[in-house]
C-alpha cells in the first residue's frame, strides 16, 4: 500500500512544483515586459511608478497603497502619486465568494444567511464586501478575502525582490531608499491586513476605548461568524461625513461634527495610543447623532514612551528650544546610518524658525509633520511605524475638515487636549519634590561659583590654564583632509623608496641590470610607475571636473 501511495504523492508534489515554477516564470516575464514598456532603465518617476503598478494588477496596486504610507522612507512626491492608485478592482465571481464562505464556515451559507446580494458593495485588491441578512433578520456586511490572494502576494513579493536586485542604479528612487527593506515592510503590513481576526481584534479594542464617548459609534462585530478570511459586521446605513448638504438637511451642525471628530482622534492618539490610520470619508459616516468609524484594517499604535517623547517635542516647538527638540528627535527615532548632529541641529533650527514664530492657529499639522519627516530622512533617522501612520491619519483628518468645517484648526484643539492631558497626568507632589531637589543642587553649585572663578583667574595669570577643544569635521572638509593625508603618506613612501634605491645604486651589489644593482633598479621602476599613475589620475580628475562644470 505504501509503495503505491508514495510514488503518487511524489508525482503530485513534482507536478505542483513544476506548475509553480511555470507560473513564476510566466509572471516574471509579464513583469519584465511591463517594466521594459515603461522604460525602467531610464529611471523611475512617481507617475511612472504608479502607472507600472496599475498595469501589473490588483495585488501590486495594494502594495503601492501600502508604500504610500511610508513618507518617512519614500520621497513625498512618490507617496502622493501612490495615494492616487484606484481602490476599485474587478470583483471575483460570486461562486468564488460562496466557496470562500463555505470553506471558512464549514457549512452551507444557507445555514447562516437567509440572503446575500451577489453584487458587492465594494471590491478591493484583498477583499470585497457583500450585504447580507442573517437567519434572525439582522442586516450585515460580509468582508470576504479574495481566493488565493495570500499565495499570489507572497509570490509577487518574491519576484519583486528579484527584480530589485536586477534594477540598475539609475533614477532617484533606486539611489535614495533600500527597496528590499521597503518590500519587507510592505509584506508585513499586507499580512496583517489579510488576517481578518486581527481586524476583528482591532474593532473590539477600538470599541472598548470609546465605549464612554457618547458621540462615537462602531459597527457591531459578529465574532461567531468571523474567521481569518471572513469578517461579519453590522450593516451601517449612515450619511458620509463629507456629505454636508444631506447632513444639514437632517439637522446636523457640520462645525460641531468637525470639532468632535478632531477631539476623538486626538483622544485616540494621546490617551489610547491606538488610532484609526485611514480616516478618509469612505471610513466615516454619521448615524443617529454619532460619528461611526468603519474599516479597522489599518490602525496605528503608539507606546506610552513614544507619546511622552512627542509631547516633549510639541513643548520644545512652543518654547523654540532647538536642543530640546533634537533630544526628543534622537530619543524617538532609530538610526539607519551615520547621523551628522551638527547638520541635524541646523535643520531643526530652520524648522523652528519656520514654525516656532507662528501662532498655533496658523500651523498646518500635516505640512509641519512632513517637513519634520523630511529632516529625519535626510539625516539617516527612521521614525517608528506608528508615527508614520499618525502622519497619514492627520493628513486625512485635515482633508475631512476642509470639506465639513474649514474654519476649524486642528492644532488649537490638539494643543488644548495635550495641555489637559498633561495636567491630568502630572503628579504635583512628585513634581514639587523634583523641582525642590533641582533648586537645592543649583543653590549649592551657585555658592561655589565665586571660588571657582577666583581659581580660574589665578591659573590664567600664572599661565597654567588649559583649554580642551574637540573638533568635528564632516562633508567636503573631511574629504579634503583625508585626501591630503593620503597623498602625503604616499609621497613620503615614494620619497623613501627613491632615496633607498639611490643608496643601493652606489654599491656593487649583485646581480645588476644596466650596470646598477637589481634592487635599486626595481625600486626606481616602482617609484616611477607609482608617480606616473598619480600624475595621470590627477589629470583625469581635473578633466572630469572641468567637463562636468561645462555640462552644467
Amino acid at each position: 500500500m505504501i509503495k503505491k501511495v508514495m510514488p503518487e504523492a511524489m508525482r503530485n508534489m513534482t507536478e505542483t512544483t513544476t506548475k509553480n515554477t511555470k507560473d513564476n516564470s510566466s509572471r516574471f516575464k509579464e513583469i519584465r515586459e511591463v517594466l521594459m514598456r515603461n522604460h525602467i532603465t531610464r529611471g523611475i518617476s512617481p507617475e511612472k511608478l504608479r502607472t507600472i503598478l496599475e498595469e501589473l494588477g490588483p495585488t501590486y496596486v495594494k502594495l503601492g497603497q501600502i508604500m504610500s504610507l511610508h513618507s518617512d522612507i519614500l520621497p513625498k512626491r512618490y507617496c502622493d502619486a501612490l495615494m492616487e492608485l484606484t481602490t476599485d478592482v474587478t470583483p471575483m465571481p460570486f461562486e468564488e465568494v460562496k466557496e470562500v464562505l463555505e470553506k471558512s464556515w464549514m457549512c452551507d451559507i444557507k445555514d447562516i444567511l437567509s440572503s446575500i446580494e451577489e453584487k458587492p458593495l465594494g471590491s478591493a485588491s484583498i477583499a470585497q464586501v457583500h450585504k447580507a441578512v442573517l437567519l434572525n433578520g439582522e442586516e450585515v456586511v460580509i468582508k470576504v478575502q479574495r481566493k488565493g490572494i495570500y499565495d499570489i502576494m507572497a509570490r509577487d513579493i518574491g519576484l519583486l525582490h528579484r527584480l530589485v536586485s536586477l534594477m540598475p542604479k539609475i533614477g532617484d528612487l533606486r539611489n535614495m531608499v533600500d527597496l528590499d527593506m521597503v518590500l519587507d515592510e510592505m509584506w508585513t503590513v499586507a499580512q496583517q491586513e489579510m488576517d481578518f481576526l486581527k481586524e476583528a481584534a482591532n474593532i473590539t479594542e477600538f470599541a472598548h476605548n470609546n465605549k464612554d464617548v457618547a458621540y462615537i459609534g462602531v459597527p457591531q462585530l459578529y465574532k461567531e461568524y468571523t474567521t481569518d478570511r471572513v469578517l461579519v459586521m453590522e450593516y451601517i446605513d449612515g450619511i458620509s461625513i463629507t456629505d454636508i448638504n444631506k447632513l444639514e438637511e437632517m439637522g446636523y451642525d457640520c462645525h460641531e461634527i468637525g470639532q468632535k471628530l478632531v477631539n476623538n482622534f486626538i483622544k485616540q492618539v494621546m490617551d489610547d495610543g491606538f488610532f484609526h490610520a485611514d480616516p478618509h470619508p469612505g471610513n466615516l459616516c454619521v448615524r443617529d447623532g454619532k460619528i461611526i468609524w468603519l474599516d479597522m484594517g489599518m490602525m496605528g499604535r503608539l507606546t506610552e514612551q513614544q507619546r511622552r517623547i512627542m509631547m516633549r517635542g510639541v513643548e520644545s516647538i512652543a518654547l523654540r528650544d532647538v536642543s530640546m527638540l533634537e533630544s526628543a528627535v534622537m530619543d524617538l527615532c532609530d538610526e539607519f546610518g551615520p547621523v551628522d548632529r551638527a547638520l541635524l541641529y541646523e535643520n531643526l533650527r530652520d524648522f523652528l524658525n519656520k514654525y516656532g514664530s507662528l501662532s498655533m492657529g496658523s500651523i498646518n499639522i500635516p505640512e509641519s509633520m512632513q517637513d519634520l519627516m523630511d529632516i529625519m530622512k535626510s539625516n539617516s533617522l527612521a521614525l517608528p511605524h506608528g508615527v508614520t501612520m499618525l502622519a497619514r491619519g492627520l493628513a486625512h483628518i485635515e482633508g475631512d475638515l476642509v470639506v465639513i468645517a474649514p474654519d476649524i484648526n486642528m492644532f488649537d484643539i490638539a494643543a488644548s487636549r495635550v495641555g489637559e492631558t498633561y495636567l491630568e497626568d502630572v503628579d504635583l507632589k512628585a513634581e514639587l519634590k523634583t523641582n525642590l531637589k533641582r533648586l537645592y543642587r543649583s543653590a549649592s553649585k551657585g555658592i561655589e561659583l565665586p571660588g571657582l572663578a577666583t581659581d580660574a583667574l589665578k591659573e590664567y595669570l600664572k599661565g597654567e590654564s588649559r583649554t580642551n577643544l574637540r573638533l568635528q569635521i564632516s562633508g567636503p572638509f573631511a574629504e579634503l583632509v583625508y585626501t591630503s593625508v593620503r597623498n602625503l603618506v604616499i609621497g613620503m613612501c615614494l620619497t623613501g623608496l627613491l632615496i633607498g634605491s639611490a643608496i643601493i645604486c652606489t654599491t656593487d651589489m649583485k646581480p645588476q641590470v644596466f650596470g646598477i644593482p637589481f634592487l635599486g633598479f626595481i625600486g626606481f621602476a616602482i617609484a616611477s610607475t607609482a608617480a606616473g599613475f598619480l600624475i595621470l589620475r590627477f589629470m583625469i580628475i581635473r578633466w572630469l571636473k572641468k567637463h562636468r562644470i561645462r555640462k552644467k
